[in-house]
């Protein structure tokens, strides 16, 4: 299996979000137009979803994941990724990409240029693919530590 290069920015038709394709492009126009309904849409309602990301550590159920999306659409920073280098892996009830994000943070004059291996499960619900776990991590410790530390707001 060859991974997709063709970025998704969240830009891309999202149709009828029958596809995983069209899963993944709801949710990066969700994240990159800071859009907390389409982002809840996109995450199954359920008590069995998690994420694991630089900035969040592990989160259960909505009600944990949802504040840090909130953090990130709500704060002063401007924060954009799109995906690629993924595969996505399809069975009847459950769909995961597997691929990179890159993209960037800017706060003030400050920018950080993002690079994040990222892996997203998606399951079958009423006949549309929700997100059911999320995994995001910052391979270099450098740029981890610099982004975790511009968005707590302290200098590097």
């Amino acid at each position: 299996m060859q991974p997709i290069q063709e970025a998704i920015t969240g830009k891309e038709e999202q149709g009828n979000l029958s596809t995983p394709y069209q899963s993944l492009v709801q949710f990066y126009c969700a994240f990159n137009s800071g859009d907390m309904k389409m982002m809840s849409e996109n995450w199954w309602q359920s008590d069995d979803i998690a994420m694991d990301n630089p900035l969040g550590g592990i989160k259960r159920g909505w009600e944990e994941i949802q504040p840090v999306y909130e953090r990130i659409f709500n704060g002063s920073a401007e924060v954009y990724v799109e995906y690629f280098d993924y595969t996505i892996h399809e069975t009847s009830e459950i769909f995961y990409a597997v691929g990179r994000e890159r993209g960037y943070f800017r706060l003030g004059e400050e920018e950080i240029t993002l690079a994040i291996r990222t892996s997203r499960i998606f399951r079958k619900v009423n006949g549309h693919w929700k997100q059911s776990h999320h995994h995001g991590s910052i391979e270099d410790p450098q740029l981890l530590a610099k982004y975790q530390a511009a968005v707590d707001g302290k200098k590097t």
